[in-house]
């Protein structure tokens, strides 16, 4: 049984995190580099979130909604 957790560790060690140890390493030299990732998923949040505000631009200059007061029945 022992093995059997040491063989995850060695897993998540060894294999899984090689790339997270790789950009550790990375920061060292060059901090543009290591931080790209980073910078790629906040631009793809961005142009996910510019997308769904002309989305919601769009609905809302089509009259699509209803705005009344008793439009919905938590209000």
């Amino acid at each position: 049984m022992k093995d059997f957790f040491y063989g995850i560790q060695d897993l998540f060690v060894d294999v899984l995190f090689a790339p997270l140890d790789f950009l550790r390493e990375l920061e060292l030299t060059n901090w543009w580099a290591a931080n790209a990732m980073s910078w790629f998923f906040m631009l793809i949040g961005f142009v996910a979130f510019v997308y769904w505000m002309l989305e919601l631009k769009k609905y809302n200059d089509n009259n699509e909604e209803d705005k009344s007061v008793s439009a919905h029945s938590y209000l």
